[in-house]
């Protein structure tokens, strides 16, 4: 009987047991924990779940999977087969992406592209065989959900594995703010993530006043008069960068003195990290999972998305070696430390020098907003642009210090394309940071057809960044070679980082089937539309496509709204838009009769590659008491005596150079108005001046100063209304 009971009791455990050994396998970090095997087929269960998360003393909802974030690490030896179960219970659908990874199309994880999304409550089986080796890694690829933590490393060792030991750390960023109000503050062009970062850090948010206090005025002058904004190397503002889901991790379990192979991967959603080894030099070995010749190097950045390998030395006994690693913008680092006993961090990188990097951007870009080249070809890293801000650079003892560049990366073996013909294919990078729209040839992913390619061709892509953001641009399913001047040995690479400026050249085999995205890694460049698909010729139906979802993304409509209650009355605007179009609806509201209410409803479409013309057509209204006698006339000598107007009207905003708006119309009654206005002059880090002028003989100028990401105290004066003051409410 008792024997009995245990087989029975054993039965009904046994999932349960699987389930725990597959998440404690996950959390492997090193070589010694994966025991390599003939090959076989590796099963995981991967759990997702809502959660809460506290990293900053605040509860915040994320996406945990196995109970854990990161999501559990997958090993796996060349040659086995992969058979992982995502058992999706969250209210929502989710979906998982294998980076990097050579599989069949449906088995990509794109939702509506390659793969069925993984409707709520439901399991779904992704089933492949493991034809590669290296470091990779793994994430959702549904809306926003990588931000909030789904992402993973997805390990493939040698069927030989190296003599060293090896461990990996998976570099993360977070934010407090939900992904979804990060996306739409990007949009909205609000400056809150600089002020927030300006906080840490000097000069982030480059306002008039830190612009005289650094000698740099006129260097601010010329940066509005060629109508751009400040000058950032990083978009959002991030509470806390991660080392294995940690602010810091520790590596203290090998020997004195031996060498280990650090498996790094950048599962961060927008940032770039730079990677410094305070034990000495970092010996480059793969990148993207692929070999290289050994590159020793003393610092390099990891872009997002990409994978390196590098084989560093663990200190005696009594010490610890940092290997720090520190957001582009050097707002925060998270760290791994290399060995246990007295620690000797890597020395902090000092503020980047802003208005250095601001003076550098007017010279780069032209009126028309693109970008002057100056005859100059870079290319593979070899040239910052923005070294002018690293104050390290100024000092003498960091003269000989070697950064990794991609002009440095050697296969080991050759990677020359059989001999077929090739396509070619030029991408403009583009983008318009003032209102966050991100394209390829000033077209987003929805706006474009799927480029046609033939199985048995070779591809060839010339890409040129022609925008100020540098781009980790990923391709799905293929690894492609960067013409890096290592000729037969050039180095295979799935995404590849281009500053601004660059011209780079990729090319690979098209080998595959089906469709394959190719897009920018940074998650809310993404999701703006920086992205093709690459559609294979006579490729067999996919059940599983839906384009129309596919492009829902960069066709999301996001919504803003302000509203300033003063004690002369109340005014405020809402706004919904998207990519190309926008409505709009603006208010003011006087407390008596004669300040009366005025209201106006627009439908507005962007024009051109900057946007700067914004045809529109709407409807308003105006009420205000009129004396006896009373005559309103404008600058043209148009008279109004009526106490109420409604019309409709028809006209375009333009932006001018020091972001001046002008805004020209027409209404059905015939009468003309132009208005010159100019929102958000940064005074101080916080201090904002706004000022309004019209043909109607109307003017407003105000001063706002914002206490938090919806608050702000204002005062204005008003040619209708007089002074008043109040708050301003914003979202």
């Amino acid at each position: 009987m008792k024997i009995l009971f245990t087989a029975l009791f054993l039965f009904i455990l046994a999932p349960a047991i699987a389930q725990h050994t597959m998440a404690n396998n996950g959390r492997a970090n090193t070589a010694n924990e994966y025991k390599s095997g003939p090959p076989a087929t590796r099963i995981y269960h991967l759990y997702v779940k809502d959660t809460m998360v506290n990293y900053t003393g605040k509860m915040k909802m994320a996406y945990a999977v196995n109970g854990q974030i990161p999501m559990p690490t997958l090993e796996f030896t060349e040659g086995d087969t992969a058979e992982i179960y995502i058992h999706n219970e969250l209210n929502t659908e989710t979906s998982i992406h294998w980076h990097g990874l050579i599989l069949p199309n449906e088995q990509d994880g794109v939702p509506y592209l390659t793969t069925a999304a993984i409707k709520a409550k439901t399991v779904h089986q992704y089933k492949f065989p493991i034809v590669q080796n290296g470091t990779y890694w793994y994430h959702s690829h549904t809306g926003l959900q990588e931000q909030a933590g789904m992402y993973g490393a997805f390990i493939i060792h040698k069927k030989t594995p190296p003599p060293i030991p090896e461990y990996t750390l998976l570099l993360s960023d977070w934010t407090d703010m939900h992904p979804h109000q990060v996306e739409r503050r990007l949009k909205m062009a609000t400056d809150w993530f600089s002020i927030q970062k300006g906080r840490l850090k000097p000069g982030v948010v480059q306002s008039y006043a830190e612009a005289i206090k650094a000698g740099h005025f006129s260097t601010k002058v010329t940066n509005e008069w060629k109508r751009m904004e400040a000058m950032d190397v990083s978009d959002v503002y991030y509470d806390r960068f991660h080392a294995n889901g940690q602010d810091e991790a520790s590596a203290g379990t090998f020997k004195a003195g031996q060498k280990v192979r650090l498996r790094i991967i950048n599962g961060s959603s927008s940032t770039y990290f730079w990677l410094r080894y305070s034990g000495g030099k970092m010996e480059v070995v793969a990148n993207d999972g692929m070999d290289v010749e050994p590159v020793p190097v003393d610092r390099m950045i990891i872009a997002t998305a990409e994978t390196y390998d590098v084989v560093v030395t663990v200190p005696e006994d009594s010490t610890a070696f940092e290997l720090q690693a520190t957001s582009e913008d050097r707002t925060r680092s998270t760290s791994l430390w290399v060995g246990t006993g007295k620690r000797l961090p890597a020395k902090p990188l000092p503020p980047l020098k802003y208005f250095e990097g601001m003076k550098m951007m007017n010279g780069m870009m032209k009126m028309d907003g693109n970008l002057n080249d100056m005859g100059m070809k870079m290319s593979l890293q070899q040239m910052d642009m923005n070294a002018v801000m690293y104050p390290e650079l100024s000092d003498s003892a960091n003269q000989d210090m070697v950064t990794l560049n991609y002009a440095m990366l050697r296969s080991p073996v050759k990677t020359t394309l059989p001999d077929a013909p090739f396509k070619e294919l030029k991408f403009t990078l583009t983008g318009n940071m003032n209102r966050y729209v991100w394209s390829i040839n000033n077209k987003t992913v929805s706006e474009t057809d799927k480029i046609p390619i033939r199985k048995g061709e070779n591809v060839r892509i010339i890409l040129y960044n022609n925008s100020m953001m540098r781009h980790p641009m990923h391709l799905h399913g293929h690894f492609f070679r960067v013409l890096n001047g290592q000729g037969d040995h050039s180095p295979l690479k799935n995404t590849l980082d281009i500053m601004p400026m660059e011209t780079d050249t990729l090319e690979f085999a098209a080998t595959e089937y089906g469709d394959w995205y190719f897009h920018c890694h940074i998650l809310y460049h993404m999701m703006a539309g920086m992205g093709r698909i690459f559609e294979y010729e006579n490729s067999p139906a996919n059940p599983a496509q839906e384009m129309k979802k596919v492009y829902a993304d960069d066709r999301m409509f996001h919504f803003m709204a302000q509203n300033d209650f003063a004690s002369n009355g109340n005014d405020g605007e809402a706004v919904l838009q998207n990519t190309r179009w926008r409505f709009d609806a603006e208010w003011r509201l006087g407390y008596n009769d004669r300040h009366g209410y005025e209201g106006e409803v627009h439908v507005d479409r962007y024009i051109g590659q900057m946007q700067r013309l914004m045809p529109y057509i709407g409807a308003d209204w105006r009420y205000r008491k009129m004396e006896t006698g009373e005559i309103e006339k404008n600058l043209f000598g148009q008279a109004n005596t009526k106490d109420e107007r409604r019309a409709l009207c028809a006209g375009f905003q333009y932006t001018l150079p020091m972001l001046a708006v002008l805004d020209a119309r027409i209404d059905t009654d015939g009468k003309a108005r132009l208005s010159l206005m100019r929102e958000d002059v940064r005074i101080t880090p916080r201090l904002r001046l706004g000022m309004m002028v019209n043909t109607d003989k109307e003017y407003m100028a105000g001063l706002r100063y914002v206490v938090t990401k919806f608050m702000g105290i204002s005062a204005h004066y008003d040619s209708d209304m007089g002074f008043g003051a109040g708050i301003t409410l914003n979202y």
